[in-house]
């Protein structure tokens, strides 16, 4: 069910396997939030776009985030690698931390960001969760 919290991604159709990641906004003050989803094993992952070591974006290009082996997150700026299915961070300046993950889900051939009552607070930079 597409409820009120519930934002539309994109058509699952459109996020192909380790293909390029679909970007969208998250509504937060004082400005949005980028974040990405992508689909890895058939399914659907989505983490804000910012690197853990310094939260810059990780795409070098819109969307290409993953590395050309299809099987990790790749920083464009630091090189840290990061599992696709977890967003832990296994190569790179930051090492044992993970991506902030966001909540999708996949229903009727679409792909939603479902948004939280609350907007979670973003750990600062370099922080291990």
């Amino acid at each position: 069910m597409v409820e009120d919290t519930d934002h539309l991604i994109c058509p699952s159709a459109e996020l192909v396997e380790r293909g390029p990641a679909r970007r969208f906004d998250i509504p937060a003050e004082p400005c949005a939030w980028p974040a990405f989803v992508v689909r890895y094993q058939g399914k659907v992952y989505g983490y804000l776009n910012a690197c853990r070591h310094v939260p810059v974006q990780l795409d070098w290009r819109e969307g290409e985030i993953f590395d050309l082996s299809g099987h990790y997150l790749i920083c464009s700026m630091h090189g840290a690698r990061y599992l696709p299915d977890s967003g832990v961070c296994v190569a790179g300046p930051c090492k044992g931390q993970r991506l902030i993950p966001v909540i999708t889900k996949e229903l009727n051939g679409m792909i939603y960001y479902v948004k939280p009552i609350a907007a979670p607070e973003r750990p600062a930079p370099g922080v291990t969760e």
